[in-house]
């Protein structure tokens, strides 16, 4: 569905198989991965095939399932965390291609259960707690995770914002590993149209993400490890837009990162629609655009199907039509870029695929403070949240929020 540029020689033609594999790789890093698993599973599979995808990265997760439940049962509490931690990412790997909301509910939940045992088994290890907490949101709550080293004293708190389809694992790999190291407690919850909010509650996107950050850290700060007026918030790929989103209206947050920027999620999707598409879209011709969209995915190759199924399920929709619609209310409106006062980072990937350009335009939109880290791809550091860089990336977010939220506030 949507093109891509690199200058490293590919594993795979298909974008969507390329970019996953680069994403799997670079969570070796945080132990969600080992390169011998990522390696010898996509060597099983063919070019563009979404149902070997599938098969052969739930083979690889079930048997390093066996093999932690074997470490648990032998005692190896360490051992038994990570293989349950790497067991996680590859069933989450899985859900990629997965043709049916069926399909991808049981890998989902696989892959939420061996988080949830790399969690406790970490947890009794000691060294770093990972604990659940549920976020009064509307008449309900949100699930999420609290990590923290022991320590006495409120602390530093980074608020991790996942993008659209991002795993829970990516919490770890993407925020809280880094941050922990650094003293940091960190926060995530599932938001509406993510992960468990989706799954388990059937609660859909929702573009002003305010309704999500205010009720978070009206929670969080009555916590001993968490220092309210030190509060910074990183938000991944599509919470690239969420988090500037939300600290135009939430002022209580110290320091926000958005990687990359995004302004308007809609152009990712709307680039790739053929013209009469377009004008049959603007006209407000539903039935002609979903009957139109239906006869050319009939005909698709590369699980282009799929992959809009999968993409329209967090909108809470079946209709193009309505994605396309819905997607085009994800926008920074200038009150909303007007509003925003506290420091931001805004990293600025070299061929970024999905939004290129917006991280720039972000930036030349603020009136706060703002910072903007390129990376490249003479680094290793290109594409879409820099995937297969994560020290690198990590080490430059980090040091932009250590020298915005000093540790050390005297």
């Amino acid at each position: 569905m949507f093109g891509h540029a690199t200058t490293r020689r590919p594993f795979f033609s298909d974008n969507g198989f390329q970019f996953a594999v680069e994403v799997t790789l670079g969570g070796v890093r945080h132990g969600a991965a080992d390169p011998g698993d990522v390696l010898s599973t996509i060597a099983r599979i063919p070019d563009g095939r979404p149902e070997a995808w599938v098969a052969e990265w739930t083979a690889t997760a079930d048997r390093v399932a066996d093999e932690a439940r074997s470490a648990e049962a032998a005692g190896h509490r360490a051992s038994a965390a990570a293989r349950w931690l790497r067991a996680a990412n590859y069933y989450a790997r899985a859900t990629d291609s997965a043709d049916t909301a069926e399909v991808f509910t049981g890998l989902w939940e696989h892959h939420r259960d061996a988080w949830d045992r790399f969690c406790d088994l970490t947890t009794a290890i000691g060294d770093l707690a990972i604990e659940r907490i549920a976020v009064p949101y509307g008449g309900s709550t949100l699930p999420g995770y609290v990590f923290t080293r022991p320590g006495a004293g409120p602390r530093r708190t980074l608020v991790f914002v996942n993008g659209s389809d991002g795993s829970v694992v990516s919490a770890w790999t993407d925020g809280a590993a880094d941050a922990l190291a650094r003293g940091w407690t960190v926060v995530t919850v599932d938001g509406p149209g993510q992960n468990a909010a989706l799954v388990r509650q059937g609660i859909p996107f929702r573009p002003d993400w305010e309704a999500v950050l205010t009720p978070l850290i009206d929670h969080v700060i009555t916590r001993d490890d968490v220092d309210g007026d030190r509060i910074a918030v990183l938000g991944l790929s599509q919470g690239g837009f969420w988090v500037p989103r939300a600290v135009a209206h939430e002022h209580r947050v110290a320091a926000a990162v958005a990687d990359p920027g995004v302004v308007d999620v809609s152009t990712a999707g709307l680039a790739n629609l053929p013209g009469f598409l377009r004008r049959t879209l603007d006209a407000g011709e539903k039935h002609m655009f979903d009957q139109e969209m239906a006869w050319g995915l009939r005909f698709s190759r590369g699980g282009l199907a799929t992959t809009l199924a999968w993409r329209m399920r967090p909108y809470g929709v079946d209709s193009p039509y309505d994605f396309f619609t819905a997607a085009q209310q994800y926008r920074l409106t200038p009150d909303d870029l007007a509003g925003i006062r506290c420091p931001m980072l805004i990293t600025d990937p070299e061929h970024e695929q999905f939004w290129p350009g917006q991280s720039a335009e972000l930036a030349r939109s603020l009136t706060c403070p703002v910072t903007v880290v390129p990376f490249t791809a003479a680094e290793g550091a290109d594409r879409h949240c820099e995937p297969l860089a994560p020290a690198l990336r990590g080490e430059r977010i980090l040091d932009w929020l250590d020298d915005t939220v000093p540790a050390d506030p005297r």
